[in-house]
């Protein structure tokens, strides 16, 4: 049963949402929340890994390394601001407030802006380590890196304020129930009873040019360097790059190709369900997959790992 909390009979507000999550299949709930529960914690705990291996070792202080760990680190605030309401969802009526609804909403949009630029960012330090290898020390230096990283993450925050702050000044009148498991940008304006047409053509806008231009750079990044690794004879060390490369794609353009279309296409999706399928591969999908692809497969992390767990090993004995 749907709860609606309503207040000002004469100019109704909303106060309280409550995210109805995957309502149509209710009966698949506690299947859901088990495997939804295993896919959070493996994102949370491979993620931890990278992060733990990347400090802990001087190996893996390189720019590679050093902006894997950011995107280690930006999956698992990602992660935690979506899927714990999705489980609460699974177990009983997920409510939220007004703000809380903004905020996991500014959080939420503003740490994906940053993952895609921060994916940018990563593909074309490999670009430049490929392409460019005697000039690559100087061309990805350390105040470089840092400086890229400090930009993927401060401009994604100032467009997720932007936007919010627009949604903030709008005013939700009823129902109170958002056709989600988070509170996404077009449900939330479905709620909408002033005009939300200047946060929607802001959104639209921000939402082409964050999109499409860092996913523009990937596949211009990964085409050179696909003609740079054509150039390199036939052997073990080409087949794994064209294998590294194709993996890469294939999870960036899920991440991409869903957020294009739910941002920029909405209207290519007509069932809300199918919206909130496509939704489950950028927010637990990709995040699942980013570790396996990027770094656990790489054996420098692997021997990282290893020898922080044979230095506790060591120290425990002692």
């Amino acid at each position: 049963m749907i709860h609606m909390e309503i207040v000002s009979i004469g100019n109704q507000t909303i106060t309280e949402f409550v995210l109805l999550g995957f309502y149509e299949t209710a009966e698949l709930h506690l299947l859901f929340f088990i495997v939804f529960t295993l896919i959070y914690t493996s994102i949370i705990i491979g993620n931890m890994l990278i992060i733990v291996a990347v400090v802990s070792s001087q190996r893996l202080h390189t720019p590679m390394y050093f902006f894997l760990a950011n995107l280690s680190f930006l999956e698992i605030l990602y992660t935690s601001t979506v899927v714990p309401k999705m489980l609460e969802g699974f177990l009983q009526e997920a409510t939220i407030s007004l703000a809380g609804c903004l905020l996991q909403f500014f959080i939420f949009g503003s740490l994906a802006t940053a993952e895609c630029f921060m994916l940018a960012v990563m593909s074309y330090d490999r670009y430049l380590a490929i392409c460019y290898p005697l000039r690559y020390p100087f061309l990805m230096g350390p105040r470089w890196c840092l400086g890229l990283a400090v930009i993927a993450w401060l401009s994604a925050f100032m467009v997720g304020e932007l936007i919010v702050a627009l949604m903030a000044q709008l005013r939700f009148c009823g129902p109170n129930h958002i056709d989600h498991f988070y509170c996404d940008f077009m449900p939330l304006m479905g709620l909408a009873c002033s005009d939300p047409s200047i946060a929607q053509m802001t959104t639209f806008t921000l939402s082409v040019v964050c999109l499409t231009v860092p996913f523009g750079l990937i596949l211009t990044s990964y085409a050179r360097i696909v003609v740079a690794v054509l150039r390199v004879p036939a052997g073990v060390s080409r087949r794994k790059a064209f294998s590294t490369c194709s993996s890469h794609l294939a999870v960036v353009s899920t991440f991409y190709g869903t957020l294009i279309v739910l941002y920029i296409a909405p209207s290519a999706v007509h069932s809300q369900l199918l919206s909130k399928v496509f939704a489950l591969l950028y927010t637990v999908v990709t995040p699942l997959f980013n570790p396996v692809i990027y770094t656990l497969r790489n054996k420098e992390v692997h021997q990282a790992l290893w020898r922080l767990l044979y230095i506790k090993q060591t120290e425990t004995l002692d």
